[in-house]
């Protein structure tokens, strides 16, 4: 993508060490060109000078930001992906770029070969401190913003230190309903296409082999939303994902569920319904009636809370705009 200005003002710094420039800007200057169309600015350098031209000062000084923000991360060791780039951007352009480096202070967990989880926004941030605080949580955004990921991490780490006994993770088996009797396989084949961002969130915090002989143990559940009823849910950590396609008679029946000593999380979109036009959302119901309750929280996310690939967010803000 070309920028072309009409009058360019030149932003001029230096990078403390010239071999950061590598790193910073990503292999064939990959880097370098994602923080050009994210924040409409040109950039050049040459060892550690950095020319930065863009419409305005302003444009040029959010660039400066966010590459100095990224080399703070060079110089504590920490990789730059992709992510990070997008992260910085987004920050800068939101005026949030003195809290970028603190959410790579906050690790949350290790993956399975022992890699850092941490927080990829502030709304992240918030959302897993309203968990810490609150015995229910509802996360309402777009797909792409690590509320299902987020929800298995935090699941994770209270099973780990001891807080709760078991995890359960549940949701409405097919979208519209939950007839599951026309599907073939047992129980489990017919849950499983469904849950499988579940499933991948699982196997890389805990691997394969660890998350089935947890599942075999029944330290971890994975079942229907229908098979929650009538049952207490005692130290366990909860979690409802696709909450937006529950009836609201489902979704009180789940909340209902909640034990001592247990939390829930309760993921959905309410753009992604799929449930019959003069069928209420269950989620929708919970948000107009539950707002009130000290103890529940809702965190809401929006499209430039995506964590995907920068066109993501793109594609969402234009299907909403419709």
């Amino acid at each position: 993508m070309e920028i072309i200005y009409l009058a360019k003002i030149s932003v001029d710094f230096k990078l403390e060490n010239p071999e950061d420039a590598a790193l910073v800007f990503g292999t064939q200057d990959k880097y370098l060109t994602l923080l050009e169309h994210q924040l409409s600015v040109e950039i050049n350098y040459r060892g550690e000078m950095v020319q930065i031209l863009a419409a305005d000062d302003a444009s040029g000084q959010r660039a400066r930001k966010a590459i100095q923000a990224l080399q703070v991360l060079v110089r504590r060791g920490v990789p730059v992906h992709t992510s990070d780039v997008i992260i910085a951007s987004q920050m800068v352009l939101d005026d949030d770029i003195e809290n970028f480096t603190a959410l790579y202070e906050v690790e949350l967990t290790k993956d399975a070969v022992g890699k850092p989880i941490r927080l990829k926004n502030l709304v992240q941030k918030t959302y897993v401190d309203a968990v810490k605080h609150h015995d229910v949580v509802f996360g309402i955004g777009p797909a792409g913003t690590g509320k299902t990921f987020l929800a298995v991490v935090m699941a994770v780490q209270a099973l780990r230190n001891g807080q709760v006994k078991r995890i359960i993770l549940t949701r409405p088996a097919v979208e519209a309903g939950e007839s599951l009797g026309f599907l073939p396989g047992d129980l489990q084949e017919k849950v499983d296409p469904y849950l499988r961002p579940v499933y991948d969130a699982l196997y890389m915090i805990l691997g394969k082999n660890a998350t089935e002989r947890m599942m075999e143990r029944g330290i971890i559940e994975i079942a229907p939303l229908a098979y929650m009823r009538g049952r207490t849910l005692d130290d366990a950590f909860v979690i409802l994902d696709e909450a937006q396609n529950t009836t609201t008679m489902q979704m009180k029946m789940f909340l209902t569920r909640l034990g001592f000593n247990s939390k829930m999380i309760v993921n959905g979109d309410i753009s992604q319904i799929d449930l019959p036009s003069k069928v209420k959302s269950g989620l929708i119901d919970a948000t107009e009636k539950l707002s009130r309750i000290q103890a529940i929280d809702f965190i809401y996310f929006t499209a430039k809370d995506v964590v995907r690939h920068p066109v993501v967010a793109e594609i969402i803000n234009a299907y909403e705009k419709k």
